[in-house]
């Protein structure tokens, strides 16, 4: 599974928004990993950020 499918499965598991950190956690991904794939879905608006630094899936 692609780094940023595994965030995206991470973020619609959980029931709050996440940290990045707590994302990497989670998933067992590395924090750098986890930063990269939340800026592409992002981009993608397949995720957004309802509170600064925190993010959950559209």
């Amino acid at each position: 599974m692609e780094a940023k499918e595994l965030v995206l499965k991470t973020l619609k598991d959980s029931t709050a928004p996440l940290k990045g950190g707590e994302i990497a956690e989670k998933s067992g991904l590395d924090k750098k990993e986890v930063d990269k794939a939340i800026k592409v879905l992002v981009k993608e608006e397949k995720i957004h950020s309802p509170i600064r630094c925190f993010y959950a899936p559209k």
